[in-house]
């Protein structure tokens, strides 16, 4: 049996929420509380993993009454809007793993084929470049390059 650690537990918890529901609505001192934990905490897990690259928009309100609403998203759904959403969300660079992490959700989503997806994974690997800024800067761009493929057919 393995041992998860607090954040796997928060996560698991969340995404046991997702399962019945597209969109959930929580609160981060209320979810704190449940786990007895630090509010940083669940900052945490949420911006690490929900995020448009593993399938999830975040939203919060701050304030009071606020919340963070997490929102499952699915990639086909929004095909058209790729090129608005998730570029916005890269453009400033694009780790190799949040690339792949874009590339399986296409793929699950049937936006990509498996093919599809292990050529791009080969590319986006950029071997022999350091992992410097200017490499997930040229991996952002060509992640945006292909996203913006993806929203138009080709003509016969």
């Amino acid at each position: 049996m393995e041992n998860k650690n607090m954040s796997d537990i928060i996560e698991d918890y969340l995404k046991e929420l997702l399962k019945n529901e597209d969109i959930i609505e929580i609160k981060r001192a209320e979810i704190a509380n449940q786990f007895n934990c630090v509010p940083s905490q669940i900052n945490y897990v949420i911006n690490t993993r929900f995020t448009i690259p593993k399938g999830y928009r975040v939203e919060s309100k701050r304030g009071g009454g606020g919340y963070i609403r997490i929102v499952k998203v699915k990639l086909i759904q929004y095909k058209t809007r790729i090129c608005e959403e998730i570029p916005d969300m890269i453009s400033k660079g694009l780790t190799e793993s949040e690339a792949f992490a874009i590339l399986n959700e296409l793929q699950d989503n049937d936006i990509i084929t498996i093919r599809e997806k292990h050529l791009l994974n080969t590319a986006f690997k950029l071997t022999g470049i350091s992992r410097s800024e200017e490499e997930k800067l040229l991996r952002a761009n060509m992640m945006i390059d292909v996203l913006e493929r993806l929203t138009y057919e080709e003509q016969e």
